[in-house]
This record gives C-alpha cells, sequence and structure tokens, in this order.
C-alpha cells in the first residue's frame, strides 16, 4: 500500500510539487530544506544597499509553460507576462511563485540533510544547522537531530546531492544518477545610480556572459531602481568555477562594461552602488536521468528534479507528478 508519512528533502519546485499534490491524499508530510526560504534556484536575494531595499532573482530568470500542469502552477502564483507573451515571472518577485505552492506547508528550514539510515518502512532523517555547514568550514562535529520514522523518503534535490544520501541505504539508486551532468553558473548582481542605456534583455551564445537582464523591468518591481543581473556562460562559468564571489563579480563587471560598449559604441557604465556574485554548482542540467523520476517501491526511497527531463523548470514540476503516481500505485 502507498506510504502514509513521507519525508520530503529539498523544498524547490520539485518537492513543493511532490508536496502538493501529496496532501491531497491525506499523507502526514514533513519537507526539510538547507535555504532561508522555499524555492531552490527560483529564489531572490534581498540586500539593503545605498539606502534602498533591493531584490534581485538571481537563479530563475522566467518560466515557460509548455502543459496544462505547470500553467496551473503559473496561474495560481499569478506569474506575469515578461518580456513577453511566451514568458513569465513571479510577481513582485520571482520566489513568489515557489512561496505559493509552499502555503500551508510544514518546512524545516535552514535544515540541512546529512544522513538517511533506517529501512523500508522506518526511515530515519539526520539533519543540521544549515548555517554551521559552509565551503571551507570543517565539517560540525556535534550530533545531528534526527527525524522519523518515515515510511518513505524523496529527495528533491540535485542528482549529485541526492546520490551522495544515497550511497548508504541504496546505492544502487545513487549508482543510477551517476550519469546525471549539470552546468554551473555564475551570477552577477549590480545595482547602478542611474539607468543604463541598454535592452532591457540581452541573450549571447558565446563569450564570458550568457545572459543580462534589467531586473527592475520586470512586472511588479521598482521602476526606480537600475536592477540588472547577469549570468556567465556555462563554459566561462566552468573555468571559474573555484573563484572566490568578489574575484567572480570583478570579472563579470568588467565583461558586462564591455558588452555595454558593444551595444552602445561609447557607452560606459557607471560604477555601481551594490554588487555581489552567486556560484550555482548545479544550475542547468546537461545530461538528464532519462527517467521521468527515480523510485524504489520495496525501499520506500525516491527523488525527483528537472534532471529526471530537461533543463527547464517545467521539467521539475512533471518529474514530481511522475513520482507522485509511481507512489501512488505501490
Amino acid at each position: 500500500m502507498p506510504p502514509k508519512d513521507i519525508a520530503i528533502i529539498g523544498a524547490g519546485l520539485a518537492g513543493l510539487a511532490c508536496a502538493k499534490t501529496l496532501a491531497a491524499y491525506d499523507v502526514r508530510l514533513r519537507l526539510f530544506d538547507k535555504g532561508r526560504s522555499p524555492g531552490g534556484r527560483m529564489t531572490t536575494r534581498r540586500v539593503e544597499a545605498g539606502g534602498h531595499v533591493l531584490n534581485f532573482d538571481h537563479g530563475a530568470q522566467y518560466l515557460t509553460a509548455h502543459g496544462a500542469a505547470f500553467a496551473a502552477v503559473l496561474d495560481a502564483a499569478n506569474a506575469q507576462e515578461w518580456p513577453d507573451a511566451g514568458r513569465r515571472v513571479g510577481v513582485p518577485r520571482m520566489s513568489s511563485v515557489p512561496r505559493a505552492l509552499a502555503e500551508g506547508m510544514d518546512i524545516d528550514l535552514m535544515r540541512h540533510v546529512t544522513a538517511i539510515t533506517g529501512g523500508p518502512g522506518a526511515w530515519h532523517v539526520h539533519h543540521l544547522d544549515a548555517r554551521l555547514v559552509r565551503p571551507g568550514r570543517p565539517f560540525p562535529t556535534q550530533a545531528p537531530e534526527v527525524e522519523g520514522p518515515f515510511d518513505a523518503v524523496i529527495l528533491a534535490l540535485p542528482a549529485p546531492q541526492a546520490q551522495a544520501l544515497l550511497e548508504g541505504p541504496a546505492p544502487h539508486l545513487a549508482a543510477v544518477l551517476q550519469s546525471v551532468r549539470f552546468e554551473p553558473c555564475w551570477t552577477l548582481m549590480l545595482a547602478f545610480p542611474e539607468r543604463l542605456p541598454l535592452p532591457d534583455t540581452i541573450r549571447l551564445h558565446q563569450g564570458a556572459i550568457g545572459w543580462a537582464a534589467r531586473d527592475s523591468s520586470k512586472p511588479g518591481r521598482d521602476a526606480s531602481l537600475e536592477l540588472w543581473v547577469v549570468q556567465a556562460g556555462p563554459e566561462w562559468s566552468r573555468e571559474n568555477l573555484e573563484l572566490t564571489a568578489e574575484e567572480a563579480a570583478a570579472r563579470l563587471l568588467e565583461a558586462f562594461a564591455g558588452l555595454a560598449a558593444e551595444q552602445v559604441p561609447g557607452a560606459a557604465l557607471p560604477a555601481p552602488f551594490y554588487q555581489s556574485a552567486h556560484r550555482w554548482r548545479h544550475a542547468l542540467v546537461e545530461a538528464p536521468l532519462g527517467a521521468p523520476c527515480l523510485w524504489d517501491a520495496s525501499l520506500g526511497l525516491g527523488a525527483t528534479g528537472d534532471w529526471c527531463i530537461g533543463a527547464r523548470a517545467e521539467a521539475a514540476v512533471d518529474s514530481a507528478g511522475a513520482l507522485v503516481a509511481a507512489i501512488r500505485s505501490t
């Protein structure tokens, strides 16, 4: 029979869509996520600088819906068209879409899951305060908190993170995920004191920059601000993956200045009053799993994400739907 107590690790689109659908079947759910808010790569960076509150959509830039399920998600979240009728964004920020999905859910935020132990029908989830787990910092020595037992555990994480958690309880499932590969992405966030003489969106197919957009031109944003999100191309991001955030920001700002001069000959960027870079190690799936989801009914362990199907946000929701269907047929 289908499991009744389920832990979902990861509160991005796939995890939230799983939870939203499973909740209709009288399932007891617990969600764990290492972020300060749900959303994963559909997140918004909020900072204060120059006497302003700045909001940057520094992950997914826009969303496209080809099927009814994802279109319904966007409609429910009141996502608006930008920069054309084929693409939509959350209002007043991209994180509004996952927040709408997460309404009413029991989510343990800032929890870094370190292990899954136990066995079928009695899984336990071990987790730490995510603020204690940082690159370059020794792993915390205190004992993790333990939650459970759960009938089933769903991993709604990037494939490499799901693989690491499955190596202990289900090495055969972990092995399946080895084929999944991601493209990384460095993202630069900029705030300028004046409007730049550039189009709202610029897409390039070679060089350091792959995408640049006037983030403040999206519907529901503060149009009095001049905010830009600049995303590096996958090759540049891969070659410069281990830069510090400060180094990446400086190099991408230089590349953006060159791009501005190409777009408008003679144009010179004013000095930004805010700049920051963020590294997405698992930005876009490059080699997907080739199956809509991963589920072992005998163990009660599964995994879901856009990486099962392809490099678009809608694939996360489609993968979640496939996993719920597999669970319900158990």
